[in-house]
């Protein structure tokens, strides 16, 4: 789990756990869509700075084609509280900032804007938890969206393939 550069930069320690690559299943629901189920990877990468390296990208599990991508930095702050900033293929840009708990992630956005060709989100929160033994990544996305209040959108269970 080390970097580039053979050691961890310090603020990442409490957030090593998340390091490596994640695969595994999805659920898509929300008021304005027919739920839908995805398959989807996530992976986060030491790039021997203060930030790990965010990459996520899902695909039907009907036919296999694309649905989202994602990519972006989670940045441990000195504080003990946490920020992610994203750039979704969506033509929306994310900031959120939370806490971190053990192996628990608590995300909430202070910016979510759109280009003027993007998706209408206003609000999103994050909850990521990894369980003790390291396996396996929870996570389930709120938004707010298209008029409608903030509600649960995706819901996963990922499993580690790489650390």
């Amino acid at each position: 789990m080390d970097g580039p550069s053979g050691a961890l930069h310090p603020f990442l320690r409490g957030v090593d756990w998340l390091i490596g690559t994640w695969e595994g299943t999805g659920r898509g629901i929300y008021a304005t869509i027919e739920p839908f189920d995805y398959g989807e990877e996530i992976r986060f990468s030491d790039v021997g700075r203060p930030f790990l390296l965010y990459a996520q990208r899902t695909w039907s599990l009907a036919d296999g084609q694309p649905l989202h991508a994602e990519t972006g930095w989670l940045r441990p702050r000195e504080d003990g509280r946490i920020e992610l900033i994203v750039a979704q293929a969506t033509g929306v840009g994310e900031v959120d900032e939370g806490t971190v708990d053990g192996r628990r992630i608590s995300l909430d956005s202070v910016a979510v804007t759109p280009t003027s060709t993007g998706a209408s989100a206003s609000q999103v929160s994050r909850r990521i938890e990894v369980s003790a033994d390291g396996s396996t990544l929870r996570y389930t996305l709120d938004m707010e969206a298209v008029g409608q209040p903030l509600q649960r959108h995706l819901e996963a269970e990922l499993r580690r393939v790489e650390a």
